[in-house]
């Protein structure tokens, strides 16, 4: 009875999650717009915000509950999801245009933060001050972004943003019943999956990179795949930078700020942080140059890479499911 309750509570608690993010999304970004918050700060902040406050709000209330492993687990299984699952799928559909504002800035420090938050968790360890550390990059990204798309003349349109139809009292409730949903379904969520995990008898760390992980990149992978079949290449491709950047930074960091970790599973920075800096770089030096063509001075990265990038997550997870559940 208590197995089929927990497991009700995953999957009802992913479906809640899902859909109270994109409430809160649209009531918060509509919230801000009719406060006069300019365009890019709602774009970059509130809807950046928006499509990894799963993440966060698992990876929070795991912390603070003590399943550090369901925290981790989250957060990295969600990096390596968005890169080899979410941006290959999304390339298999449609060859996606690599942003060079990509290639020049976000997509090298992501590969920076991650080789930075590899060396902070080595020593096994995520001390409250290695995750002020993460927040404090998060912060001056954060900065360096708004700075970056002022001078460059990039904010984005008003009218444009999510939430644009909701009149004030509106917005105002979804922004407070979405919030309201975000965290009972996130508590619902990690209670479940910890409990599944300890009733199978497999790790935490292999719930929260697998189901867990999956089930909170939902939002970006429901917007990159629909992006990518508009023809909306930067944002397909932007949305999984700046959600691995998030998860990376403000999600891990906060994680540790709650509650540091003294015992972090070796796995995490042997294996699973490492499969996310593999694929960050060969995302930033690899994978675009053998399957890409230049054609009006644009970079694709092709249907091929895509493919290849979906035979990796399928390879991550197969090693994955071997090395947790002692085949291997």
């Amino acid at each position: 009875m208590d197995l089929a309750l927990q497991l009700a509570a995953v999957v009802l608690g992913l479906a809640a999650l899902v859909w109270s993010a994109d409430r809160f999304v649209d009531g918060a970004a509509a919230t801000a717009r009719l406060l006069g918050v300019p365009a890019l700060l709602v774009g970059m902040v509130v809807v950046g915000f928006g499509t990894s406050a799963p993440e966060l709000t698992v990876s929070a209330f795991a912390a603070a509950g003590g399943d550090s492993e369901i925290a981790l687990g989250n957060a990295w299984g969600s990096n390596i999801c968005n890169i080899a699952l979410i941006l290959g799928l999304s390339a298999a559909i449609s060859p996606l245009v690599i942003p060079r504002a990509a290639l020049r800035f976000d997509l090298p420090v992501l590969f920076a933060v991650t080789a930075l938050s590899w060396m902070l968790l080595v020593d096994g360890t995520l001390s409250r001050a290695d995750a002020w550390i993460l927040l404090a990059v998060f912060a001056a990204w954060l900065g360096l972004s708004i700075r970056s798309a002022v001078r460059g003349k990039k904010a984005a349109v008003a009218g444009g943003a999510p939430g644009g139809g909701l009149s004030g009292r509106a917005a105002a409730f979804w922004t407070l019943a979405g919030l309201v949903v975000l965290v009972a379904s996130s508590r619902a969520l990690v209670w479940g999956a910890a409990g599944v995990a300890r009733a199978l008898g497999v790790s935490e760390l292999l719930i929260g990179l697998t189901v867990v992980a999956v089930g909170t990149s939902l939002p970006e992978l429901a917007s990159s795949v629909a992006a990518a079949r508009k023809g909306e290449d930067d944002l397909a491709v932007g949305n999984v930078i700046g959600s691995n950047l998030f998860n990376t930074l403000a999600v891990v960091g906060l994680a540790g700020a709650i509650r540091p970790m003294e015992s972090v599973a070796p796995a995490v920075a042997d294996r699973d942080v490492f499969v996310a800096f593999f694929l960050t770089f060969a995302l930033l030096f690899w994978l675009p140059f053998p399957f890409i063509w230049l054609k009006a001075d644009v970079r694709r990265l092709a249907r091929p890479a895509g493919w290849l990038l979906l035979f990796l997550y399928a390879g991550y997870m197969a090693w994955l499911l071997c090395t947790e559940t002692g085949v291997a």
